[in-house]
């Protein structure tokens, strides 16, 4: 039984699966005849590739001893001939008989990445303002294809968001000149601003008095406050975890401590790290 997504082409369909279905999946037209031996040969893999994608490809087979007038209007001359069609139009081609590994190379050039989906759900959630699931989108798309730089870029904007400012630099500086667009313009913008914006006279204050009294604790767990509602997260758990280690039964360290890794988006290293740290120092 033929799979869904495994269509014979007629003149009576022909509008239908290659030019209204190429707009939702990328059409795979196979033309061939049977008295085609290569034509035979190339069939069985065409159609094991097509139920590997069945949400992805369509597999349209034209059968040109019976579409004689389909087969003239692609101006089929020799055969097997494979055809790529994606919204209406061809973007591919190839003649003879190729192995899977050589079709599918040409398939990955025009289906979508597995990093894709992740991408779009990014920027639908940084378009709602919701930083923590654009990590969380980003950092999937990211570790699928770190040579995407969508994704890259998108990462390193939610990190800004997150408050993850060295990490986002870090990404930043892996940026190609080529790659420096209107979109990277952004980034590094909100970069500089974010750290202008988290270096607030108040931190600065408690900070040199923490430095100055390091085991004054309570002023400590005030500046780790203030560092994490200016998102820098990582230095505030460094100050909780401080407060931890010198005074174990310092409760309200503890609580900050947890407060501030469940609020981490998932995905985020710093989540695993600090939470490794916390039950370190309690069990």
């Amino acid at each position: 039984m033929a799979a869904d997504n495994i269509v014979d082409v007629t003149i009576q369909n022909f509008q239908q699966v290659l030019l209204e279905g190429s707009k939702e999946k990328l059409v795979i037209i196979d033309f061939w005849a049977d008295w085609c031996e290569p034509c035979k040969q190339l069939m069985p893999t065409l159609e094991r590739i097509a139920s590997q994608y069945p949400e992805q490809v369509t597999l349209a087979k034209i059968n040109c001893d019976d579409q004689q007038e389909l087969a003239m209007q692609f101006g089929i001359r020799s055969l097997p001939t494979v055809a790529f069609f994606k919204d209406g139009q061809p973007v591919d081609s190839f003649g003879g008989v190729k192995s899977e590994s050589e079709i599918k190379e040409m398939l990955s050039k025009h289906l979508p990445s597995p990093a894709d989906e992740y991408i779009q759900q990014a920027q639908q959630a940084m378009a709602e303002g919701n930083a923590a699931d654009a990590y969380t989108f980003a950092k999937q798309a990211f570790d699928i294809d770190n040579r995407n730089m969508l994704a890259l870029k998108l990462l390193a904007e939610a990190a800004v968001d997150n408050g993850r400012l060295a990490q986002a630099k870090e990404l930043a500086e892996t940026i190609p000149m080529v790659e420096q667009d209107n979109d990277y313009q952004r980034l590094m913008s909100k970069i500089e601003l974010a750290e202008q914006a988290a270096d607030s006279p108040e931190i600065r204050n408690l900070q040199q008095h923490v430095e100055q009294q390091p085991d004054d604790f309570a002023t400590r767990l005030q500046l780790a406050l203030a560092l994490q509602q200016a998102h820098r997260d990582e230095e505030a758990l460094d100050h909780a975890f401080y407060v931890m280690r010198k005074d174990p039964a310092n409760a309200d360290a503890k609580r900050f401590a947890l407060d501030i890794i469940n609020a981490l988006p998932d995905g985020d290293p710093l989540a695993s790290r600090a939470r490794r740290t916390l039950y370190s120092m309690m069990y």
